[in-house]
């Protein structure tokens, strides 16, 4: 099969008014994605065995059982995860994979479905008023909101594309006229307040609509697409390409709004590539939707996305929108490590850029994906911050630091500045909350965010960071919390230690506060993280520093008074509602230490005492009448009426309990010192700080607080003897 695309022909044979015509498109031989060529390719394919044939006749198996039975075009009627939602969401994923199987088969009973779906919804959607149950922002029409409108647009547009050369012209005047040109005019010139926003919401009407303009022969709408309903390029896809990316790919979102607003970004892109390969989109900003796909992937750990923000947690690689940005940029870097992961995700598409990829996996082309420890700046600069990824070594089952020193990450952040997680044996050991929703599961609230996400799941407290007089950093304000940033001092990485400094000045008022946080693993190869955390306050107040853990509880160094028969919430307001105090007491050993027991490996978190420091044993569940949150446990260590602060801590890892062959090892921490010897460094420049592991594992962690480059040396003097620092931060043997 091919096709040639002319584009002055197109707007000569339609009867639609907001047809137009040029000769910039004319003359071009590919469709939507892929060119004639690579459909060619792909019908050959499917005459050979491998992993492209296999999911070819998986998917054939599918629609035809689908099309065999009524088509159901219902009236919208539901909110997200509702019926009415959930079977349009279907539709368009089974329209678009019937364009695809017409495109690789000509079998004209795909061609009959979709003609038939396309005038269902041709009939209904003119008659359309806005959803009703709209959402307030952004409502659409065939779905609560114009953002699922715009997703469906993507995947029928593709349909539609690979069956409109197959269609009279009656036909297709009635699809483009009665559907698509409606649902464009409304995600482009009726809602702007979306389509010219930089937000995923406009990225994906800006993907809908331009990808839509190249199918019809729309340049018009291709070019407000790209650069805004003006084309003033003060909005639109470009727009978001500049100032949602960082320099190194890191979207403003957080990981899990990446992913998710990957898809129309690198579709698109497939799409401009095809049609206009001169503008050549990947190479756009030093290649940053390349940059942008490799970023997603190394956000991860253990196949899931870290998550922070709005996260829902159980997203990972194998996501819909990641497989199509992994085969896409396999297409254009033929990066082996690309099949790796593609590999795992364990799906292949039915593509021009899912076939190469299919017979490289058939090839046993693929490498491991080289994860990296890295610095992800925050910012379309770089410069508001940064997503700090320790990584110890590149196993599967490999421990990882990640400190949280982004920006707020606009309506989707967090309050949590200078937070941190913790990763050990591919799971989550020190954890972030996420989001609290239960997502398109109707009987909880609809498939919202729950109402605990404001009030619980974005406050300071529900995070492993600084929280002041039980108030949440920036008062709960987003948008105060959008202007401000941490600021990173330093990261530097080594064989035995890699650490990460930043500092955060306008949390609170008249508090700065900075943190400096260490993944080690020792010469022993004892692996352990250490965590500095440093409060300066103009005055004084109470601070709180929870850590939330998976595990289970398995004993404190200090005497805590249980509240075994009644238990109260720990505050009022901003998340202390909703945690029941279990336990307290004043920590009186010099380590205040909790030990827990996760996937048969011990962990200790041991905190350096002063004098009126408390440690509180929390969980959550009070104020929470419909069980919305995760009942999951927390300590805090709690400081009252002091001003300037120093928390110091380590996390051990550490031991092993087989109840199968029932023995434990190692199920003591081993952690005898964490002391801060600053004052004793013959180097006001030069922070000291000694760990001890029994009698004979002693290390002094030596930071360099003047900014000196990483290859520099600085001499000090400790206990009489000389010591050479190489860098910020070293790692030194006693």
């Amino acid at each position: 099969m091919s096709r040639m695309k002319t584009f002055m022909g197109i707007a000569g044979a339609c009867a639609l008014t907001w047809c137009l015509s040029t000769s910039a498109y004319a003359e071009q031989q590919q469709y939507l994605l892929e060119t004639s060529e690579q459909v060619q390719a792909m019908q050959s394919a499917i005459t050979e065995p491998g992993r492209f044939t296999d999911k070819f006749l998986q998917e054939q198996a599918r629609i035809d059982a689908i099309i065999a039975a009524d088509i159901n075009v219902p009236l919208p009627a539901d909110a997200g995860g509702g019926y009415t939602h959930e079977v349009h969401k279907q539709n368009y994923t089974n329209m678009r994979m019937a364009g695809r199987l017409y495109l690789l088969t000509e079998d004209k009973k795909y061609l009959e479905y979709l003609k038939s779906i396309f005038n269902a919804y041709a009939q209904m959607y003119p008659t359309l008023p806005l959803h009703p149950q709209k959402k307030e922002q952004t409502p659409g029409k065939l779905f609560w909101q114009s953002l699922n409108e715009a997703v469906w647009l993507v995947h029928a547009i593709q349909a539609y594309d690979a069956i409109k050369d197959a269609l009279s012209n009656e036909e297709r005047s009635n699809i483009e006229e009665n559907l698509f040109a409606p649902m464009v005019d409304y995600l482009s010139e009726q809602s702007p307040q979306t389509f010219d926003k930089i937000h995923n919401h406009g990225t994906w009407a800006t993907a809908a609509v331009g990808m839509t303009g190249y199918v019809l022969g729309q340049p018009e709408l291709v070019e407000k697409s790209l650069y805004g309903l003006d084309k003033s390029g003060k909005g639109g896809f470009m727009r978001q390409l500049d100032e949602l990316f960082s320099p190194q790919g890191y979207y403003n979102e957080g990981p899990y709004y990446q992913r998710y607003a990957l898809m129309p970004f690198i579709l698109f892109a497939q799409a401009i590539e095809t049609n206009e390969p001169e503008r050549k989109i990947f190479e756009y900003r030093d290649g940053i939707l390349l940059k942008a796909t490799n970023s997603t992937i190394q956000l991860s750990y253990g196949g899931l996305f870290f998550g922070i923000n709005d996260a829902i947690k159980d997203k990972g690689i194998d996501t819909t929108e990641l497989v199509h940005g992994v085969a896409i940029a396999y297409n254009v870097e033929r990066a082996s490590g690309l099949l790796k992961i593609a590999e795992e995700q364990n799906h292949i598409l039915l593509t021009g850029y899912g076939l190469p990829l299919a017979l490289a996996l058939d090839a046993n082309h693929q490498t491991p994906y080289p994860f990296e420890s890295i610095v992800f700046e925050d910012g379309m600069n770089g410069d508001e911050g940064a997503l700090v990824v320790l990584r110890q070594n590149q196993l599967e089952d490999h421990q990882a630091l990640v400190f949280k020193a982004t920006s707020q990450g606009l309506g989707h952040g967090h309050f949590d500045k200078l937070h941190y997680m913790f990763y050990d044996q591919g799971e989550e050991v020190v954890y972030d909350y996420g989001a609290a929703r239960f997502l398109n599961i109707e009987a909880k609230y609809g498939g919202h965010y729950l109402p605990e996400n404001n009030a619980y799941a974005k406050q300071t407290i529900a995070h492993n960071t600084l929280v002041v007089d039980e108030t949440s950093h920036f008062d709960g304000s987003t948008r105060t919390g959008n202007k401000y940033h941490p600021d990173v001092l330093f990261t530097e990485f080594d064989e035995h230690i890699q650490i990460s400094s930043a500092s955060m000045a306008n949390a609170y008022d008249d508090i700065v506060f900075d943190r400096t946080m260490a993944l080690v693993n020792a010469p022993s190869g004892k692996v352990f993280v250490i965590d500095i955390l440093n409060v300066d306050a103009k005055e004084q107040h109470q601070y709180d520093l929870p850590l939330h853990f998976y595990g289970q509880f398995i004993d404190s160094s200090e005497s805590l008074s249980t509240n075994t028969a009644e238990q109260r919430a720990l505050g009022s307001d901003n998340g202390y509602q909703y945690l029941w105090l279990q336990a307290q007491g004043p920590a009186k050993s010099p380590l205040a230490r909790v030990t827990w027991l996760k996937n048969n490996t011990f962990y200790s978190h041991s905190t350096a005492t002063s004098e009126g420091q408390e440690l509180l044993m929390t969980r959550i569940g009070a104020n929470d009448p419909n069980f919305n949150l995760i009942a999951n446990q927390a300590f805090i260590h709690r400081v009252k009426d002091a001003q300037d602060h120093q928390f110091l801590s380590v996390l051990e890892v550490h031991g092993e309990y087989n109840g199968t062959a029932e023995y434990t090892k190692g199920a003591q921490s081993q952690l005898s010192e964490l002391l801060d010897l600053s004052a004793q460094v013959k180097d006001a420049d030069v922070r000291l700080f000694g760990i001890s592991f029994g009698d004979t594992e002693r290390y002094l962690l030596a930071i360099n607080e003047r900014e000196v480059p990483a290859d520099a040396q600085t001499t000090f003097r400790y206990e009489g003897r000389e010591y050479l620092l190489n860098g910020r931060a070293e790692l030194i043997e006693r």
